[in-house]
């Protein structure tokens, strides 16, 4: 046995850590003392520690490691497999990203170098007035938390592509995400997932068509903020007022695009003249 001191030296963690894994069962010692409550390890702990270790380095949380811990009982090396390989895409997702903010950051810098303004990039977007048709849409209603949406869009979509191929259905075009929450609240947003579908089951109704404005976002998703600003700023200037929630069209599906530039979003607000 070793004792919490020996444990942490060996593996590179503080007691303190310990003893908080310890509160949340992440890694509890083998033995407790009855009456000085000494802490010890055994020594086949050490690799189950350094395994925490291993998945700490590779960014899962502590939740997600309780979770693995738990599938490792079961021996099943195929279900940690599938867990290092999501957890691979998400980490090259987060690097691509970052690549991308860093080639931004270099053309703001060369424009402003230039004396042209970081924000001039708002009056090159695009915004055109459109009559679209009605979609009939199969559909998943969802409160997202501003950390859900990476995960959710994947996971809800994939309800839906789920249910389309059990059931047989005819898809008729690319996801779309409709936001009906009246402002933006970090704590939950009323986000409608969905899938453009031929036949009338449960779940489906129809996304009704008119006039809209629309602008198409080329690149990451962390640029829609800027093309809303704008379609906003647009729809103001041009008297017109929305009537009812905006949504997104991924023309490009995040799936089948290798690098953030190559998303192409169109995003639509629906709208009447004032």
């Amino acid at each position: 046995m070793l004792s919490i001191g020996e444990f942490s030296k060996i593996c590179g963690v503080t007691t303190k850590t310990l003893r908080y894994y310890a509160e949340i069962g992440l890694l509890t010692p083998d033995e407790i003392h009855p009456e000085n409550g000494y802490r010890y390890y055994s020594i086949k702990q050490l690799k189950k520690m350094l395994f925490i270790n291993r998945l700490k380095s590779y960014h899962f949380s502590l939740d997600e490691i309780k979770v693995v811990l738990e599938r490792e009982e079961d021996q099943s090396e195929e279900k940690l497999v599938t867990v290092l390989l999501r957890k691979q895409r998400e980490m090259y997702e987060k690097r691509n990203a970052l690549d991308y903010t860093i080639k931004q950051l270099n053309h703001d810098l060369l424009k402003m170098e230039q004396g042209i303004p970081m924000m001039a990039y708002l009056d090159n977007i695009e915004v055109q007035l459109v009559e679209t048709q009605p979609i009939h849409i199969l559909s998943l209603r969802q409160v997202m938390t501003s950390d859900d949406y990476a995960t959710g869009y994947r996971k809800y979509f994939s309800k839906l592509y789920k249910r389309i191929a059990t059931e047989k259905l005819t898809l008729l075009g690319t996801p779309i995400t409709i936001y009906h929450s009246p402002e933006f609240n970090p704590a939950g947003n009323d986000t409608e997932f969905a899938l453009p579908v031929a036949e009338a089951v449960m779940g489906t109704r129809d996304l009704p068509g008119g006039l809209c404005a629309k602008s198409v976002c080329k690149g990451p998703y962390s640029e829609l903020t800027s093309v809303y600003a704008r379609l906003r700023e647009w729809v103001e200037k041009e008297g017109y007022e929305l009537v009812r929630s905006p949504y997104e069209v991924y023309v490009t599906e995040p799936d089948h695009a290798n690098v953030p530039e190559e998303l192409v979003t169109g995003v639509y607000f629906p709208v009447r003249k004032k």
